[in-house]
């Protein structure tokens, strides 16, 4: 089992590197939470982990569950379930860490979101984004840049930034 989570990363970053080399309109990386079907720009990925323990920083908003150590950067490493409000839920062998570079007000960071499980990787152009229904931009509603069409689902397109970690 452990084995095929392994494989099933490798062959997850493999397909963000190709995706970053094609030029097939806005590419996103979908994963699972709570079984609906989200996504974040290709570009803003830097790597797919397994779930691992991360250490844990006293007084931290519930949602961040510590940081971990990336090459020498630490990151923060938040339940991106818990930011959006959906039931906490234990983590199991297809539970990933999706490491991201997202804007802030200092210049990008890096920081890593646990989700679900990974899904795929979708090519949006503008015509199959629709936007956001008219939802507050309180709480996490502010993340949402749309919503994908493919032939299957809609997908959830989030737009992340730092301040998802201060956000709960």
């Amino acid at each position: 089992m452990l084995q095929e989570q392994v494989t099933d990363i490798e062959q997850a970053n493999d397909s963000i590197e190709a995706a970053r080399s094609s030029n097939l309109g806005e590419q996103y990386l979908t994963f699972y939470m709570n079984k609906e079907e989200f996504g974040v720009n290709i570009l803003s990925v830097q790597e797919i982990r397994g779930w691992e323990p991360v250490t844990a920083i006293p007084n931290a908003p519930r949602h961040v569950k510590g940081v971990m150590n990336l090459r020498g950067t630490v990151a923060p490493v938040i339940d991106l379930r818990m930011c959006f409000g959906l039931e906490e839920q234990a983590y199991t062998n297809e539970t990933v860490v999706i490491i991201l570079t997202v804007p802030s007000e200092g210049g990008p960071k890096v920081m890593g979101v646990i989700v679900d499980a990974v899904s795929d990787v979708h090519n949006f152009n503008e015509d199959s984004v629709q936007p956001s229904p008219d939802l507050s931009h309180e709480g996490q509603a502010q993340y949402i840049k749309g919503l994908g069409s493919t032939d299957d689902q809609m997908v959830i397109l989030l737009e992340l930034t730092d301040e998802l970690i201060d956000d709960v």
